[in-house]
């Protein structure tokens, strides 16, 4: 007499059984995480890098040989006007890329795998926000060399010098959530890139490439009152060292000040847009 073994089946509920996260993770590993994977993509995708950085140097070089025999800026050589207010606004040139990333995030589905994980909202973001930042440090430090090739000459000490690098770290900060907000809403990444293209007209409405006295009187409002203008005015007094070397009342406290405020005035608007425009789906 033959006899068969048959094993006992393993329970379904034994192998189904999955232990849930007993907490969500935290703001920093999130954000970390996602920034992890977003400068993972700018290493694995170099033209991204190139392509901003060469840009950058394309239009600074048209700024400084072209345009500079042309623009008189008092006591100071229009190449040590035009570098710091040209630096501040290159965070705009790396943020079209910015915006067409996460739209094309948006379109592959990427976000909307984050959104079923228990995780913060705003954290999720921040990751990108983090990685963009990275990015934008990398094409001020690539701007500033060469600014310094073409001509550029710090008029300030060292320290106002690196304050005045920090301080760009923060302006290309804020705009990554402009550009957030814009990637969101736009829905594909050529909607986003023309979308983005409407912030510069900030740029040449203010002083980053020549001084705001020489546009008609009408505009001249338009151009101090607004962030740009605030902005490149902080840099550059750092930069020269001086604000009435370049026609500026007051300190260079006040327009680091001025300039930290409008920062922080435009991340409270938009990080909270984005995170909404986000939850919406």
């Amino acid at each position: 007499m033959t006899s068969t073994a048959i094993d006992t089946p393993l329970s379904t509920t034994s192998l189904l059984s999955v232990t849930p996260p007993r907490r969500t993770a935290g703001v920093v590993a999130t954000v970390g995480q996602v920034a992890l994977r977003t400068v993972r993509q700018f290493v694995r995708t170099p033209q991204l890098l190139v392509v901003s950085t060469v840009q950058g140097a394309m239009f600074l070089l048209i700024f400084r040989y072209v345009f500079g025999g042309a623009i008189n800026t008092g006591s100071i050589p229009y190449v040590d006007f035009l570098v710091p207010g040209f630096v501040v606004t290159s965070v705009l040139f790396s943020g079209t890329g910015a915006a067409a990333g996460v739209a094309e995030d948006v379109e592959h589905g990427f976000f909307d795998r984050l959104r079923s994980l228990p995780v913060s909202r705003t954290a999720l973001l921040g990751g990108r926000s983090a990685a963009d930042t990275a990015l934008a440090t990398w094409s001020l430090f690539v701007t500033t060399a060469i600014g310094f090739l073409v001509g550029f000459r710090l008029h300030g000490s060292l320290a106002q010098g690196l304050a005045a690098f920090g301080l760009c770290v923060v302006f290309a900060f804020t705009f990554t959530w402009l550009f957030i907000c814009i990637g969101l809403t736009a829905g594909n990444a050529q909607a986003a890139q023309g979308m983005s293209l409407l912030v510069f007209p900030l740029t040449f409405v203010s002083s980053a490439y020549v001084p705001v006295d020489s546009m008609p009187g009408w505009m001249q409002p338009i151009a101090e009152h607004q962030p740009i203008t605030a902005m490149v005015n902080a840099v550059r007094a750092l930069c020269v060292g001086d604000p009435a070397l370049i026609g500026l009342s007051g300190s260079i406290a006040h327009w680091v000040l001025l300039s930290l405020a409008w920062s922080v005035g435009l991340v409270l608007v938009f990080a909270p847009l984005a995170v909404a425009r986000y939850r919406r789906g």
